[in-house]
């Protein structure tokens, strides 16, 4: 993920902002409380050759890593959604490869959200959600990244697409643009309408946009994007702290969590995964499946 990355995070304030008074809002609104929440967390890709011999067998074949990616994680951010619709057959193929429990959050395709804006794209949009409903019990959630340059003066569009789509549809919204938060007023009615159509948010936690870091939830779920720095020491204070707020978020009323963990060209993505399951186990008390990490032998070492 390269949007918000940087080279030099030395002058960056990590600190998570105080939360939007939106959020307390709409945890004090759950009722009745969920018993038991569902969180998931995954890196964002399945393809790495690297994790052959760490996180999937040594001889795994690329057609099997989905297999055995759905073993060791509860979820992916579904970017290869964003470049072309799949279809019928792929579908098929991705929910035969699935564990149980296994949830696919595909991203909207880009020809809906960046080339044509949310315009004139009924067809296409039907399309998508036929596709990905087709996952039935391991359809997650979907989100809605919407272009860097879709600011504030085309929320009527926004508004307009959303009401199009099936209804309850699982849905969340990413806000790229920076104007959505310079204004306290435009962010509000944004979210009132995301309130209203029962529609959430998606809080990317990046180093170079602090600004998407927004802490408001219009949903009772959380979509969370995490971007890591290469195992560097913020990565893990910054994991700790949301690890805390997801247990305040949890006693308030939060139902669920989708939390994508990236990590530059993702190698190691899977350690920051299973730093963050083990954290936030120990701070809630549940026992979510860790991955399982084959230890690297390295050159030498044994002499």
């Amino acid at each position: 993920m390269d949007f918000g990355k940087l080279k030099d995070i030395s002058d960056v304030d990590f600190t998570l902002p105080p939360d939007n008074p939106l959020t307390a809002q709409t945890l004090a609104a759950v009722s009745p409380k969920v018993s038991q929440p569902d969180l998931y967390f995954g890196p964002p890709i399945w393809a790495n050759k690297s994790w052959a011999g760490k996180i999937y067998p040594s001889n795994a074949k690329d057609k099997d890593f989905l297999h055995y990616y759905t073993r060791q994680f509860n979820t992916i951010e579904l970017n290869v959604t964003h470049y072309q619709i799949p279809t019928e057959e792929t579908i098929i193929r991705w929910k035969e490869s699935a564990a149980d429990g296994f949830k696919f959050c595909p991203k909207f395709p880009q020809v809906i959200s960046h080339d044509r804006q949310l315009i004139g794209c009924e067809f296409l949009t039907e399309q998508f959600c036929t596709a990905v409903l087709g996952l039935e019990e391991h359809l997650g959630m979907t989100f809605l990244q919407l272009s860097p340059m879709f600011d504030p003066r085309r929320l009527k569009s926004l508004e307009n697409y959303l009401k199009s789509l099936p209804p309850n549809f699982p849905v969340s919204v990413e806000f790229r643009h920076s104007d959505w938060f310079k204004d306290a007023k435009v962010w509000a009615n944004t979210c009132a309408m995301l309130t209203e159509m029962k529609v959430g948010t998606v809080i990317s936690d990046v180093s170079g946009r602090r600004d998407v870091l927004h802490a408001t939830l219009t949903t009772p779920k959380l979509t969370l994007r995490f971007v890591g720095n290469e195992l560097h020491p913020t990565d893990y204070t910054r994991i700790n702290a949301w690890c805390e707020r997801i247990k305040t978020w949890l006693d308030m009323g939060l139902e669920s969590a989708y939390i994508f963990v990236h990590c530059g060209d993702n190698e190691f993505a899977p350690e920051l995964t299973k730093y963050w399951i083990n954290k936030i186990n120990a701070k809630t008390g549940l026992n979510l499946q860790e991955p399982k990490i084959i230890p690297q032998v390295v050159q030498g070492s044994l002499f």
